[in-house]
């Protein structure tokens, strides 16, 4: 019988898939961003009757919601079927700052103290949860894509926007990693 070897892939195995898939989408005319799909499954719901931003023809958009549904297919074939035994390796300096944080981490890459039923149902939680989404999702609008689109699709096609948004992306990354986490943790 075959047997799939599971061992971690290695990390440029991502950046070569990408820059192929960007070679592909330049070649068809087509331009990379996970945040218009919400914009595209809004509309095809028919919300473009109630509001002007999702009036348009989101059918030209099938092949992006395509590659939606690809993202969400490959990421549960390679955590459930390709994943290897092998525990993920975080620095002892990050582990260290976790823990003085008080998050269980690195023992479980998705810390109860914020991915679990009982942190959503707390203020902080509910909070965070609603106060975050609402960032993203005003930050993308207003940055005309989110870090996807303009870290990868923008700055291949050389956009000086999209060098200017990762910039505040990595500023924003930042400031919430040594201010704001602190504060809320």
């Amino acid at each position: 019988m075959l047997e799939i070897v599971r061992q971690p892939w290695p990390w440029y195995t991502s950046g070569a898939v990408i820059a192929f898939v960007m070679v592909l989408l330049l070649f068809f005319g087509k331009s990379f961003g996970f945040s218009s799909n919400l914009r595209t499954i809004c509309s095809a719901c028919g919300a473009g009757k109630r509001v002007q931003f999702f009036d348009f023809d989101w059918r030209a958009q099938k092949w992006n919601l395509l590659f939606l549904v690809g993202a969400i297919a490959g990421g549960w074939i390679s955590a459930t079927l390709l994943a290897g035994d092998e525990a993920v390796q975080v620095s002892q300096a990050t582990i260290q700052d976790l823990r003085q944080l008080g998050f269980s981490a690195p023992d479980d890459l998705q810390p109860e103290e914020i991915f679990s039923l009982e942190a959503l149902f707390t203020v902080r939680g509910f909070l965070l949860l609603l106060v975050g989404g609402f960032m993203i999702g005003f930050g993308s609008r207003y940055a005309g894509g989110c870090t996807s689109g303009h870290a990868i699709s923008g700055l291949s096609n050389l956009q000086w926007p999209s060098l200017i948004a990762v910039i505040g992306f990595f500023i924003g990354g930042l400031i919430s990693t040594f201010i704001l986490l602190p504060l809320l943790f």
